[in-house]
């Protein structure tokens, strides 16, 4: 039931197209868009041990620079697990490959150039610095965490991102600040009394199109009583 519950919420957390900007102060918005964007002569300004993010569609992706145009980042990725091929392990991550590491919960902590890092995307430079109470640790210290978390890793949209890899990195802390605003949008959901109402009324149309069965009367009956006792 456990692992069923967090499958939902992982799926729903996919589902939520939660950015990151979002969480970050006007000002602080303004002077990353102002000053932190990705730098004229590009890799050439970013120094080893900066943390690189890029606003995709429904995330924010997060690396380290290694230096020498490098990035070390985790993302899902199916395919260490059909081949042994390092050739065709290292091409860019195609977003088929990336969905179904999302769906099988694997991944991997790979190092790419800055541009199929970036995919055309704008990279913000050292933006989370401003979100994250913690300082950041010495540059080295940064990078040399992410050069020893090379290889293959368990995934979860949830508890195990690539935002939780470059905080661990960059701070000494593995955190989601996506993965905190999603929860607390969860919470509030779950304590609006008038979701109750609505679960229940669409547990009732369930009976009422498909009959009164074990697979419709459960769960009419047992999401509104969760979502009474939680709110």
């Amino acid at each position: 039931m456990l692992d069923t519950l967090i499958f939902l919420l992982e799926r729903l957390f996919l589902l939520a197209h939660i950015k990151l900007s979002s969480l970050l102060p006007p000002h602080a918005k303004d002077s990353t868009r102002c000053e932190r964007e990705d730098p004229p002569g590009g890799a050439q300004r970013f120094q080893r041990g900066d943390l690189l993010e890029v606003p995709r569609t429904l995330f924010t992706h997060f690396g380290i620079y290694l230096g020498e145009n490098r990035v070390a980042h985790l993302i899902p990725d199916i395919l260490p697990a059909l081949t042994a091929d390092s050739r065709q392990i290292q091409e860019m991550v195609t977003n088929t490959r990336l969905l179904l590491g999302v769906l099988s919960k694997r991944a991997s902590v790979r190092v790419d150039s800055v541009e199929d890092f970036a995919y055309g995307a704008r990279i913000l430079l050292n933006a989370m610095d401003g979100a994250v109470r913690r300082a950041p640790l010495p540059a080295e210290e940064v990078a040399r965490r992410a050069e020893r978390l090379l290889g293959g890793v368990a995934y979860s949209l949830l508890w195990n991102n690539c935002e939780h890899f470059v905080t661990f990195c960059r701070y000494g802390s593995a955190q989601s600040l996506q993965t905190d605003q999603f929860c607390a949008w969860l919470k509030s959901l779950i304590r609006d009394r008038r979701n109750v109402a609505v679960t229940a009324l669409l547990g009732l149309l369930s009976m009422a199109c498909l009959g009164v069965s074990s697979s419709t009367a459960l769960p009419t009956l047992l999401i509104p009583f969760t979502l009474w006792m939680a709110s």
